[in-house]
């Protein structure tokens, strides 16, 4: 298939994708947002549930913004990046299993808890990018990115099928109700998270450091790396440009994402039409995303980067004015056709950009900007989804995002140049 050095490492890492993404696709995406507005927050006005979330994941992806990349620096410092990727995905299991014990109306504490899944999430994956360069050699980033992309679609994919299936005949694995089902799809994906976790536990590893330091120590140095990141950063005009595009374009992604089953229920959807639309995303995501790593390989990043912005500007629009299911289903085949393509080609050509010994700490900058991004999105939607109140107008606001994102991208030296 693919000629890389290490073929074992590089699917390890690969299959890390697979393990997460059930949490990003099952809890996040799906099973999360629908349980809130349904089950925990039920009987609350739907603007003011959308209020809530949207707040819960704008403070999510600040926090862990801020420590993005003062914890890049420190794994660089130590060679410590396999080790803080498996100790924030132990946090993200264990608090999606705990999901399973939250009340029917306890919306606080389902937040709370949500909240902490999300941070070993977020967190895990500033991590898991930076691997990427010890896995992978430069020519092969595309593909490798597209890999892991890929396997995280269709794993994710995959849990969710099941997942649903569960919700929709309970009683064919002896479960009370749909309610019950949805508590222990949770547990289904802290157990998936934590087995395909494993591959990456016994056999990635990073290229040691010059020489290994302690905690405390990389800890020290590492906020002293920090203040050098931006010194560095300010002689990479095109790594900067590019960080600052990925910052507008990539909010509107990652708002998408996390958005669009509330945006469709708000819309009077049932959770039957988003399960499916959701579904479909997943499994057309697996064969776009290799197919876009190709093209990416093929023609270079930036061009594929700026068709796949135009999809989700059309898509914003589009949803604003549908009315009909079968436009949900539309709109869920063109975001899976460039879903994949726009975040592992974002990884690929950013990875190509940086020096590949501090790729940690560039790449905690990568995952600070991509998560501050995730602040703006959902608070925008949730404050003038509350103002308005109307879902529509709020989707509107998605697509000056894109704009902004494309026109600095546009200015970005091609790193193929």
């Amino acid at each position: 298939m693919m000629a890389y050095r290490r073929k074992r490492q590089v699917y390890a890492w690969a299959l890390y994708d697979w393990a997460n993404s059930a949490y990003a696709t099952a809890v996040m995406a799906g099973f999360f947002p629908l349980f809130f507005k349904e089950y925990w927050s039920g009987g609350m006005a739907a603007s003011e549930s959308t209020f809530w979330l949207g707040l819960t994941n704008a403070v999510g992806a600040l926090l862990i913004a801020i420590l993005a990349p003062v914890l890049g620096a420190m794994a660089d410092q130590g060679g410590l990046k396999r080790r803080m990727l498996l100790g924030f995905t132990a946090l993200g299991i264990v608090t999606t299993a705990a999901l399973f014990l939250i009340g029917q109306g306890a919306w606080i504490w389902a937040l709370i808890i949500y909240l902490l899944g999300a941070l070993g999430f977020s967190g895990a994956n500033i991590f898991y990018d930076a691997l990427i360069v010890d896995v992978a050699d430069k020519r092969e980033l595309d593909r490798a990115s597209a890999l892991g992309y890929g396997l995280g679609y269709i794993g994710g994919g995959a849990l969710f099928a099941f997942d649903v299936w569960m919700v929709k005949s309970p009683e064919m694995f002896g479960l009370l109700n749909s309610a019950e089902a949805v508590r222990w799809s949770f547990i289904s994906v802290a157990v998936w998270w934590a087995v395909f976790t494993l591959p990456m536990g016994l056999w990635v590893r990073e290229r040691k450091p010059r020489e290994r330091i302690s905690l405390r120590e990389a800890s020290r140095n590492g906020f002293r790396q920090l203040l050098d990141t931006f010194h560095h950063l300010r002689g990479l005009r095109s790594v900067w440009l590019f960080l600052l595009a990925y910052f507008f374009y990539i909010d509107g992604v990652n708002t998408v994402a996390r958005m669009a089953v509330d945006y469709g229920l708000s819309l009077g959807f049932t959770a039957q039409v988003l399960m499916t639309a959701l579904l479909l995303t997943q499994f057309i995501a697996f064969p776009a995303a290799i197919a876009l790593g190709w093209a990416g390989d093929r023609f270079g990043a930036k061009p594929v980067l700026l068709l796949s912005i135009l999809v989700y500007a059309l898509v914003c629009i589009w949803s604003s004015t549908m009315e009909h299911e079968r436009d949900f289903y539309v709109l869920a085949l063109a975001i899976g056709l460039v879903m994949g393509g726009i975040q592992s080609l974002s990884r690929s050509m950013y990875a190509r950009m940086i020096p590949s010994q501090q790729s940690a700490e560039f790449f905690g900058f990568f995952n600070m900007l991509g998560k501050f991004s995730a602040v703006l999105g959902p608070a925008l939607m949730g404050v003038s989804s509350m103002l308005s109140g109307s879902a529509r107008v709020s989707i509107i606001v998605i697509v000056l995002l894109f704009v902004i994102g494309a026109t600095l991208l546009i200015c970005v030296q091609d790193e193929r140049a």
